[in-house]
């Protein structure tokens, strides 16, 4: 069990990793898919080219927009393409390498579709037997009163009286599933090799301390919108806390025999004496809506600088020591 909260809690902090599972997730759900996909083509001249073609193409267009879609870099590289450019610089590179990421991983599951489908070859024996030349096999029935065409159109279907007892639909279906294979594993190495020869030429012609920063750049991306709505989580928690505590306060001047009760001077008693150091941690002094309302026009419109210093410089006062000043005054 401990293992198991371990795992989830490397996934849950590694944006990355919680998107190459689900790009794996889709890929594997794909193959599930096929198979449990039942492909019966029409073995009409007119509609097996258009319905084998639509099984080939639209499904890798689905996974291909829900890879998009589940993929954080998709959000992330179009905040920083479409944000007005304000008090930072955009850099055309960080959006470049997310875009690559995005696209890498969301043509992981199409592709695995396309591939499935061209070594089982049932699709395209749908959608190339009209164009097979008859005359390369033996055994065409000739006695059924049907142009060759129609013929043709009617190899994929086993069922069919016109092959009963006839090797012609079988070397047929052989011939271009071998074809259909061929493309498969030629597509399925010339990735592969793409990929390798990519791994060992790209460093000779990268440099690699800018990747470096882009990868850092991009991944501090990911990591300040987290922080940034971590951050408004606990600012929205805190407002609407004090809120309800004022409200609850303001029922208890106005009527104070009916909330003279345990559950509601707990509520407001923990609050009053720690309000001060709980303002000044997490609400900043933004208190009003009008005021937070502001604060993220700012963040959006002219996001800050990346530079540290100057928090870093500023000196830290210890918890309570407002209140205490405040004290000494009087």
């Amino acid at each position: 069990m401990e293992r198991l909260k371990l795992v989830l809690q490397y996934f849950q902090s590694n944006s990355e990793s919680i998107s190459n599972g689900i790009c794996i997730l889709l890929a594997l759900v794909s193959v599930k898919l096929y198979t449990s996909f039942d492909f019966n083509c029409p073995c009409m001249p007119q509609y097996n080219r258009l319905y084998s073609l639509g099984v080939m193409v639209v499904p890798p267009i689905i996974f291909f927009f829900l890879g998009m879609l589940v993929n954080r870099h998709t959000g992330v590289m179009m905040d920083e393409w479409l944000r007005p450019e304000g008090n930072r610089s955009k850099n055309p590179a960080i959006v470049k390498f997310l875009f690559s990421a995005m696209m890498q991983r969301a043509l992981l599951a199409p592709m695995v579709w396309i591939l499935v489908t061209l070594l089982d070859g049932k699709i395209l024996i749908c959608a190339l037997s009209i164009s097979v030349d008859p005359s390369l096999f033996s055994g065409l029935p000739n006695n059924t009163g049907m142009d060759i065409i129609h013929i043709m159109a009617k190899v994929p279907c086993k069922e069919e009286p016109i092959f009963k007892n006839s090797s012609f639909r079988k070397a047929v279906t052989r011939y271009v599933r071998c074809h259909s294979q061929a493309i498969g594993w030629s597509i399925l190495l010339f990735f592969i090799v793409l990929g390798a020869l990519a791994r060992i030429i790209k460093p000779f012609f990268d440099d690699h301390a800018r990747f470096l920063q882009t990868r850092y750049w991009s991944n501090y991306l990911d990591v300040e919108q987290k922080m940034f709505d971590e951050t408004c989580v606990l600012h929205a928690r805190d407002f609407a806390r004090k809120c309800v505590v004022q409200f609850f306060e303001e029922m208890r001047e106005d009527s104070v025999p009916v909330l003279n009760r345990p559950y509601f001077t707990d509520l407001t008693v923990n609050t009053e004496d720690n309000w001060d150091i709980e303002e000044e941690d997490r609400l900043h002094g933004i208190t009003r809506q009008e005021r937070m309302n502001q604060l993220l026009d700012k963040w959006y419109y002219s996001k800050p600088q990346l530079d540290v210093r100057r928090i870093a410089n500023q000196p830290r006062l210890c918890p309570g020591c407002h209140k205490r000043s405040l004290s000494s005054d009087v």
